[in-house]
């Protein structure tokens, strides 16, 4: 028993048919909303508030403290801080936040102790004391079996930099 194409697709718009007929109809409860808002009196839209005048303030205390200029830190003059080295050309690692890279061993030749530092990619890099690492001018003072120690020079937002200790220790 063959169909043929006819008798498969009547039930198919059949049921098309009945569904658009039932959007059609139904609205006239939305009508008499929508004629009930209409009929409603508007409403008085609250005045604006009143402005009050501004009033100018002339600063005149010429021998103090300017507010809009920072203070200096007590005891650290920008002469007395620490500075980079700002014509010394940056090493490889120097891209990478301290917090990213890992100690991964110790390598010594002759006298020399190096550090091997894995950065996120997973490649090796051999440092030793003098080398850059990190963004904050990590100078490398000490290579132990157990971490690398390095002493940056952090900016304090003021203008001038400290000195602070960090470390990569072996997993």
């Amino acid at each position: 028993m063959a169909m043929d194409f006819s008798t498969r697709a009547f039930p198919v718009v059949l049921l098309a048919t009945l569904a658009l007929a039932g959007c059609g109809g139904g609205q006239s409860d939305l009508l008499k909303y929508i004629d009930q808002v209409k009929a409603k009196p508007g409403g008085r839209i609250a005045p604006l508030p009143q402005i009050k005048p501004y009033e100018v303030f002339t600063y005149e205390a010429g021998n103090e403290r300017s507010p809009f200029v920072p203070d200096k830190p007590a005891g650290r003059g920008a002469a007395a801080s620490p500075r980079p080295e700002a014509t010394r050309p940056k090493e490889y690692l120097e891209q990478f936040s301290i917090d990213t890279l890992k100690m991964a061993g110790t390598l010594s030749q002759g006298t020399t102790n190096y550090g091997l530092v894995q950065t996120q990619d997973g490649l090796l890099h051999k440092v030793r004391p003098g080398n850059y690492v990190g963004q904050f001018d990590g100078r490398v003072v000490a290579v132990t079996p157990s971490e690398i120690q390095i002493q940056e020079l952090v900016p304090d937002g003021t203008g001038t930099f400290y000195k602070r200790s960090a470390t990569i220790a072996l997993d």
